[in-house]
């Protein structure tokens, strides 16, 4: 299924891009908005946003600001969820929707729980793709790891293997066909090489926290411990339908936060996907029938 591409402006001025997919057949029910994780794009839905279409509601695969075709903040320091949770109010405005579904993979699922905070009557329902309120160290210490560092390549061999490297502990099934499939979502090909499809100031804010953090150790102090999410993930499993997929072998939301999460939102339904790590692609059968099961329900 083809879609067309929309571009809108944050508040800041700041020219932004998604991937709107028209419905197969209107039902009258809420869009779905898809927002992927850290150095991910809008085509890491380009398999799931067609089954959601295909069910009769119309799907946003956003690039958020400094990916993909959206433009890059010439401040990197913006590159945070309130930013991010920011743009997806103005895209809601500028594509004259009201309410929607939100997926959100690893870093748009911080997005969504933001939203709370922002415009908690546009979340109609949301999907939450192996992440929650709490992460594992173990997850975000990888993540840190190669955020930001190597981004150009000059054969295409090496941009798969990179792409291999970096993320083969979570699909350890895939083989060569299906690195290449997952490479060509990461990069684009530009003045004769390949080039991740993001800013790698992304990682700033990562940076200056993290040297804020080792300063204050060096120093004597104690570091700031990180923000209580739980508020945010408790108003959005609120009176609304709340999936959490987890990867059967995630280092991010491991079976603790998983447990932790059930118990602070009893009625969240809940899957893993066996096999799979740091995220799922969400058009695992598993991933897929939860889905169904929660558009079937939601307005």
């Amino acid at each position: 299924m083809s879609f067309t591409d929309f571009f809108w402006t944050a508040r800041d001025g700041l020219p932004l891009h998604a991937r709107d997919y028209a419905p197969a057949v209107g039902n009258g029910k809420s869009p779905v908005i898809c927002i992927h994780g850290l150095t991910r794009n809008a085509r890491d839905f380009e398999d799931l946003a067609p089954r959601i279409a295909a069910t009769g509601r119309r799907v946003l695969a956003v690039d958020v600001r400094g990916r993909g075709l959206s433009a890059r903040d010439p401040n990197p320091m913006n590159y945070h969820p309130g930013t991010y949770a920011a743009d997806m109010v103005s895209l809601l405005a500028a594509a004259g929707v009201e309410r929607a579904v939100f997926v959100g993979t690893s870093m748009g699922g911080l997005i969504t729980m933001v939203m709370t905070s922002l415009k908690p009557e546009a979340i109609a329902a949301a999907v939450l793709n192996d992440v929650g309120p709490e992460l594992s160290p173990v997850g975000l210490a990888r993540i840190a790891g190669y955020t930001g560092l190597a981004s150009r390549f000059d054969t295409w061999d090496a941009a798969v293997a990179y792409a291999r490297a970096i993320n083969e502990a979570a699909f350890p099934g895939y083989g060569p066909a299906d690195w290449d499939v997952f490479a060509r979502r990461l990069f684009d090909q530009r003045d004769g090489a390949f080039i991740l499809a993001y800013d790698p100031d992304i990682a700033a804010p990562i940076k200056a926290a993290a040297e804020a953090a080792a300063k204050t150790q060096a120093e004597g102090g104690q570091a700031l411990a990180p923000p209580d999410m739980y508020p945010l993930f408790r108003a959005l499993a609120k009176d609304r339908p709340l999936l959490l997929v987890r990867g059967g072998i995630s280092d991010l939301i491991d079976p603790a936060i998983a447990d932790r999460m059930r118990a602070a939102a009893p009625a969240m339904a809940y899957v893993e996907v066996p096999g799979v790590g740091h995220a799922p692609m969400l058009t695992e059968p598993e991933a897929w029938g939860a889905i169904e099961k929660l558009l079937e329900a939601a307005p």
